[in-house]
């Protein structure tokens, strides 16, 4: 019998993820080398975690940031990967129940594999999702478990006024109620006193915001808040 063919070399240049095994991410600031720029911050292989209610503008300013970066950085958005479901779809505007608990849990893992993946390929990336301070189903703890330990969460809050407003431009499930919208822009005030960076774009526009978010992810490299 003849031996099999030697099986040819992945040419993608795709990294091997150890199973369920978080990528470490190389950006953390040698202590003795004092404080990261924020030049030096704009260019380091980093895992941002963009938070914020619905109509911070979250999506605008992670996508904006990952295109103007000088290293190559992917932009995964949660509500994105969840909308992957088509058929089947369990919208959390519907109710949240157990359907929309496994699907969000699904496609978080999902977007943590991705970013796993892309930084073992030497790929930064930059997630977003509205992350809620007080409920652990919906918390940071399932983003630091499927990406790594070196992910840096930055809040994205403006006023409320502000978030009504960008919302009234949304359409399909992505539009919510202006009740709805205040009652998580309240709930969002939570991460004030939790120790993360807060950004407050109310007045800004989104290259200033990701100046911002440069400076913030700067002083993360720096100084790792504690989550």
């Amino acid at each position: 019998t003849p031996a099999p063919p030697p099986q040819a070399p992945d040419a993608t240049g795709h990294l091997r993820l150890p199973p369920g095994a978080p990528v470490q991410i190389s950006g953390a600031a040698d202590p003795a080398a004092g404080p990261v720029t924020v030049e030096a911050a704009h260019t380091a292989a980093v895992a941002v975690l963009l938070i914020g209610p619905a109509g911070a503008g979250k999506t605008t300013v992670a996508r904006y940031w990952a295109d103007t970066r000088r290293v190559p950085t992917a932009h995964i958005s949660l509500d994105d990967v969840r909308e992957w479901v088509r058929s089947g779809f369990a919208d959390p505007q519907s109710g949240w129940n157990e359907h929309s608990e496994a699907q969000y849990r699904l496609a978080r893992r999902t977007c943590g594999f991705a970013a796993r993946n892309f930084l073992a390929n030497g790929i930064s990336c930059i997630l977003d999702d509205a992350v809620f301070p007080d409920r652990p189903v919906v918390g940071l703890g399932g983003w630091k478990r499927h990406v790594g330990p070196g992910l840096i969460p930055v809040v994205l809050l403006p006023g409320l006024e502000v978030v009504l407003e960008r919302n009234a431009e949304r359409s399909g499930n992505r539009r919510l109620s202006d009740e709805e919208v205040a009652r998580i822009h309240g709930r969002m005030a939570g991460w004030y006193g939790s120790g993360l960076p807060i950004i407050d774009n109310s007045r800004q526009d989104v290259a200033t915001t990701a100046r911002l978010l440069d400076e913030a992810v700067a002083r993360a490299l720096t100084s790792p808040p504690s989550w």
